[in-house]
């Protein structure tokens, strides 16, 4: 049996530790030994960088399954909330095999790149239902853009999808006006959206959204749920695809 010089060190290291604490415990070693100890280590590490990208993946590793392990446990307390809100809307295939759900906000400059994102994916994979949360968090002008937002869909639920990208998809800041001004665009009058907002506003469903993004670690946009994991930030097409393509292989995002 041979041994590589990696292997035979890590030997000794381990030897060498063992044998001061059979000794003595680790608090009552001597200066030289601990100078000893501390000499090999860092001999080691020098000649061994690798050791410390192998510990630092370990890390991330971990740290990743724990992120999941507590999101999925929200998903599964907060299902409909998250996939099925009566405040959302969902485009694509309403009876998709594959829910993903996007939190987003009008004045989000990555959500505007995620759009192009969320087209591609609906063009490719005709079996995706896409859920739109509206989770306003850049200031005033997200939180008045999002109020005429929710009028429009109750006034105009089939055109929705529309003025969602319409919205999103435009220059400059998205604001009550810019918001309106797309609305009427698409055959809603003023009038009609401001009487909707004092009648219906959506007050309890922008506090509903804050809450469960809270429980869900969610602390900007855009943020995706797929399957049993919350993403953050704008991963691009390719990640998202290769989540659903696992969850529809082994009902998880990470196989």
């Amino acid at each position: 049996m041979t041994f590589s010089l990696k292997s035979l060190l890590t030997v000794s290291a381990i030897a060498l530790t063992a044998s001061f604490a059979t000794i003595q415990p680790a608090a009552a070693l001597d200066d030289q030994q601990k100078k000893e100890i501390g000499d090999f280590i860092k001999e080691y590490l020098v000649e061994h960088p690798e050791v410390l990208l192998d510990a630092q993946a370990a890390l991330e590793k971990k740290q990743d399954e724990a992120r999941i392990a507590q999101s999925s446990q929200v998903i599964t307390q907060n299902k409909d909330a998250i996939f099925n809100s009566k405040d959302d809307v969902a485009i694509g295939d309403p009876k998709g095999d594959i829910t993903v759900v996007e939190f987003f906000d009008y004045n989000c400059t990555y959500c505007r790149h995620a759009l192009g994102d969320m087209d591609k994916l609906l063009q490719q994979d005709k079996n995706v239902r896409f859920v739109l949360k509206e989770f306003p968090i850049l200031g005033q002008d997200s939180v008045a853009a999002s109020r005429v937002s929710s009028a429009f869909r109750l006034l105009a639920p089939e055109k929705y999808a529309e003025f969602h990208h319409k919205l999103l998809g435009s220059d400059g800041r998205a604001s009550e006006d810019t918001a309106i001004d797309v609305a009427t665009s698409l055959g809603v009058s003023e009038a009609a959206i401001r009487a909707e907002m004092a009648k219906a506003p959506n007050t309890a469903m922008i506090k509903a959204t804050y809450q469960l993004a809270t429980d869900l670690g969610v602390n900007g946009t855009p943020a995706y749920v797929i399957g049993n994991e919350m993403i953050s930030g704008a991963v691009g097409l390719d990640a998202i695809k290769e989540k659903i393509a696992n969850v529809r292989s082994c009902g998880k995002t990470s196989c």
